[in-house]
């Protein structure tokens, strides 16, 4: 036993960590450098049903394979072949959040303001005139510190008072790790002042594998009797509204393109699904959100989460001129995502789920996107 200890040991110094029940690799390698100078490292996490790879830039999930029902190996989610490519969508007006840890606050906040404690706080606008994850420079903007740990990578980050006009001082810790084809996100945080905070992990899957077509043939099916309907600026009106009758009833399996150009007024506001969901028993346990099935290759998706929602988005505003991975042209609806969350616009909504958290308290959300086929 003394032995692999000391064998461990000698493996983490060498960036090397294995964990010997799951089976989990975890590397360290090189991301090369951003334009602003910054150096990016790269952690990939392995075991024998999947390999994911986190980029210190962004907490961004940069790359996610997974076999189909023949073994066959591909990436799931959308993105580009470096950082650079990563750090330039960012950094552009039209940037698209592939794959990173959005924060303070994930989703939209109206008019790119609230108040709290009888304080209104105003926050940088990206999305019209409201602010939208967390602002041009949120969290999938930031270089944030990693170490290796049992099965997976820990990325931490302080978020200092003010920052893009949030309050308070800000500690986040968010650990990925895997686990026989699990990848599971761990967040948690602390902060010296009331703040609002909502976390999320913003990927883009297509469970074909990236770049191969759209998403319209995949059976979705989401656990939420009710959605939050939004205005003409994706803003909640703040109606719970059932699902039942509408093409936001995915409580059975259909697929993802079968009613996405349906005529009704929420699918029009959003160019597609653009909605938040509430998660029938959700926001407190662990619970099932969502499944995805892709007839085409046998993946199946499945979402469980901590959340009171989840962002069902169809990837509407992608036209073609990003090109990604292999030079891959994405199209609209090239993927979906599938954000776990407190809804948006909570801090202007008192009777949603509160996003407040108060010193002495600690902020804990759990993901888990769970891979298997049929």
């Amino acid at each position: 036993m003394k032995i692999m200890h000391r064998l461990v040991l000698v493996l983490v110094c060498a960036g090397i960590a294995f964990a010997a029940e799951a089976k989990t690799q975890v590397t360290k390698t090189s991301g090369g450098k951003l334009p602003n100078g910054a150096a990016v490292d790269i952690y990939t996490l392995k075991d024998e049903k999947i390999e994911v790879q986190v980029a210190t830039y962004g907490g961004e999930v940069i790359s996610l394979k997974v076999p189909d029902r023949n073994g066959k190996m591909a990436d799931v989610v959308l993105g580009f072949d470096d950082v650079s490519g990563f750090y330039a969508n960012s950094n552009s007006s039209g940037a698209a959040f592939f794959g990173p840890i959005v924060g303070r606050y994930a989703n939209r906040i109206a008019h790119a303001r609230f108040s709290l404690d009888g304080r209104e706080y105003t926050l940088a606008k990206n999305n019209g005139d409201n602010s939208l994850h967390g602002g041009p420079t949120g969290f999938h903007n930031r270089m944030w510190d990693a170490k290796i740990i049992p099965n997976g990578v820990e990325l931490t980050y302080l978020s200092k008072d003010g920052e893009e006009g949030y309050p308070g001082n800000l500690s986040v810790a968010v650990r990925y790790t895997v686990e026989a084809g699990d990848l599971k996100i761990d967040y948690s945080a602390t902060t010296d002042k009331p703040t609002v905070l909502n976390l999320t992990n913003h990927s883009y899957f297509n469970l074909s594998g990236q770049g191969n077509g759209t998403i319209l043939q995949e059976q979705l099916q989401l656990n939420a009797s009710r959605f939050t309907p939004v205005d003409s600026t994706l803003i909640p009106t703040g109606e719970l509204k059932p699902v039942a009758g509408t093409p936001f009833d995915f409580l059975k399996p259909h697929a993802v393109g079968e009613r996405i150009t349906a005529d009704d007024e929420q699918i029009k506001l959003g160019h597609g699904y653009d909605h938040n969901f509430v998660i029938d028993g959700g926001g407190k346990e662990l619970t099932k959100a969502a499944e995805v099935y892709d007839p085409a290759s046998g993946r199946v998706l499945q979402v469980l989460t901590t959340e009171p929602g989840v962002q069902f988005y169809t990837a509407n505003f992608l036209d073609g001129s990003i090109k990604g991975k292999q030079g891959v042209a994405y199209p609209r609806n090239a993927a979906l995502c599938l954000e776990t969350q407190h809804f948006p616009d909570s801090p202007n909504h008192p009777a949603f789920p509160t996003t407040e958290l108060k010193p002495g308290e600690k902020f804990h959300s759990v993901t888990v996107f769970r891979f298997s086929t049929r």
